[in-house]
């Protein structure tokens, strides 16, 4: 991997639904069982070709962990046609193919049936290991149990998914705890050679949650953990920060080599109080590094052929329109 290369993407971000099972004491995303708790098909085509038009390469799909575990969810989702939130997300994953644009989906937990379901229309799959440790903060929330997220890690590495996972920075954690999380994410790539990017989140303290009232961590702190993951990391996991939450162009030097997707389009849903930043200004947070759009499966994946029949027209038709920007300094 390019250490002079500075990657990111660019992507329509569709919340299928605010619902979840989880109730981490950091989270503003997590919403009741309302009547527009899911997003409608017709809001997430529209979305999906606005994307498109707008030269967007990949469609994001998160959502509340395991929603029809919460009473009063599956007369909603059948309301639409749907048996489960994850057929829904399997038929906007089609749907966004045939739109132009490659699915990645960040579901929560699931089962390697599950992740098998979803693979065939998926460019890339997601889960944020967060932390090895147990917290406070996910006192209530089943799904992020450590043991149960490596699990899932594992076994999209036995299906050969391109991967994304990551840590939650400030929710509680040590640096050792830090460190013990990216040696487990670092054992399970050296396994299967699935991990694409790791990304290195700061907590954003939330009003009204119960960790409203908590500082976020330092840009020290940020840089050491960073830079930790570049020395135990292997050298094709990318390391990512998100640039709306974070100053990426101080970060960049601890050993950043991307900076995720970016939207022209929709909000990060998850951190709505932080706005993305424009390719502008992408360009001068890499300062004199070559900036470069990538697609959400990363090369050397597709070099390898970790993709689906269903998904290799849209792949190399992507690849081939893939602009390349260098900065100024």
């Amino acid at each position: 991997m390019n250490r002079n290369v500075i990657t990111f993407s660019k992507n329509v971000f569709l919340p299928l639904t605010t619902v979840c099972r989880n109730r981490c004491e950091y989270c503003c995303f997590r919403t009741p069982v309302t009547e527009h708790c899911i997003m409608q098909p017709g809001e997430a085509e529209y979305t999906l070709a606005r994307g498109a038009a707008k030269g967007c390469t990949e469609a994001l799909f998160t959502f509340g962990e395991r929603p029809e575990e919460e009473q009063g969810f599956k007369a909603l989702i059948s309301r639409i046609g749907y048996d489960s939130i994850l057929q829904y997300c399997h038929a906007l994953c089609e749907q966004s193919i045939a739109t132009g644009l490659l699915p990645h989906t960040n579901a929560g937990i699931m089962t390697a049936e599950e992740l098998e379901y979803l693979k065939p229309v998926n460019a890339s799959m997601g889960l944020m290991l967060e932390t090895t440790a147990e917290l406070p903060a996910h006192r209530n929330s089943p799904g992020k149990v450590p043991e149960v997220r490596i699990e899932m890690i594992e076994n999209a590495g036995t299906l050969k998914i391109p991967f994304t996972t990551g840590l939650l920075l400030g929710i509680g954690e040590t640096m050792q705890d830090r460190e013990e999380s990216l040696t487990v994410i670092r054992n399970l790539h050296k396994r299967y050679g699935h991990i694409q990017e790791v990304i290195i989140q700061n907590f954003c303290p939330k009003p009204g949650t119960p960790m409203g009232n908590r500082r976020g961590i330092s840009f020290d702190e940020m840089c050491t953990v960073i830079r930790t993951a570049r020395d135990l990391l292997p050298e094709d996991v990318a390391i990512q920060v998100a640039p709306n939450l974070a100053d990426a162009a101080s970060l960049i030097p601890c050993g950043v080599n991307d900076l995720g997707g970016i939207s022209p389009l929709t909000i990060d849903y998850v951190n709505p109080e932080h706005p993305w930043p424009g390719e502008d200004a992408l360009r001068r947070s890499a300062w004199d590094y070559l900036l470069a759009e990538r697609l959400c499966i990363y090369p050397q994946f597709i070099e390898r052929g970790w993709f689906s029949n269903e998904l290799e027209p849209l792949i190399k038709r992507l690849v081939k329109h893939l602009p390349v920007q260098e900065t100024s300094s």
